[in-house]
């Protein structure tokens, strides 16, 4: 009886041994946009790491082509409490620098983003993007330079430029020039390994 008790008690609260999470919140570019389903940078990290601790990592991806750090803020209380995740991946801010949005806008999303996860007792973590550079200097200077301000006054976890190893390859970009191929995905999920390893989240 003591045992059968125990399994229903599981069943409707899940598993008390359930593996510690990875949520990526993101854009297009962690969506894996243009790409067969599976195939992004971010399924290819699921199931192939291992935390700190010798569990094996799950990652969710929560990313969604065109999101903003403003999307993305108004959708990360609920992600949270849905799948309590232990890291999250903040990747976000490509599009509000696409669209022109206003940089002091794109700060206080970030921070409350970085905040709301902190709340939660949970680790954020961030990966920055650069912009095309015909957005011409002086706003593609500010792009950087508002995120990395925001990475400093937070003291968050920081990977400063998401696609830095294919940037430089145009034959690794789809037609569009902003969105990278199926070949580019484990370049960038490399990166982002090295990452999370420098981090402390996985070995």
């Amino acid at each position: 009886m003591a045992l059968r008790i125990i399994f229903l008690w599981l069943c409707f609260t899940g598993s008390a041994f359930a593996n510690p999470t990875l949520l990526v919140l993101g854009d297009s570019l962690s969506a894996g946009y243009g790409l067969p389903a599976g195939q992004s940078w971010v399924d290819q990290l699921d199931g192939q790491l291992t935390t700190v601790s010798g569990d094996q990592l799950v990652v969710l991806n929560a990313s969604i082509s065109g999101d903003t750090s403003g999307g993305g803020l108004s959708r990360l209380p609920g992600l949270l409490a849905r799948h309590q995740p232990d890291w999250v991946l903040i990747a976000l801010g490509a599009n509000d620098g696409l669209r022109g949005l206003p940089l002091d806008g794109l700060a206080t999303n970030l921070t409350d983003m970085i905040g709301l996860v902190r709340a939660e007792g949970k680790t954020p973590l961030y990966a920055g993007i650069e912009l095309p550079r015909n957005y011409g200097g002086p706003y593609t200077r500010a792009f950087r330079a508002t995120q990395d301000q925001v990475a400093e006054k937070t003291a968050v976890p920081y990977l400063p430029f998401l696609l830095e190893p294919v940037a430089l390859d145009i034959t690794l970009f789809q037609d569009d020039g902003l969105h990278p191929t199926a070949e580019a995905q484990p370049l960038i999920a490399r990166h982002v390994v090295n990452f999370l390893q420098s981090a402390g989240v996985v070995k």
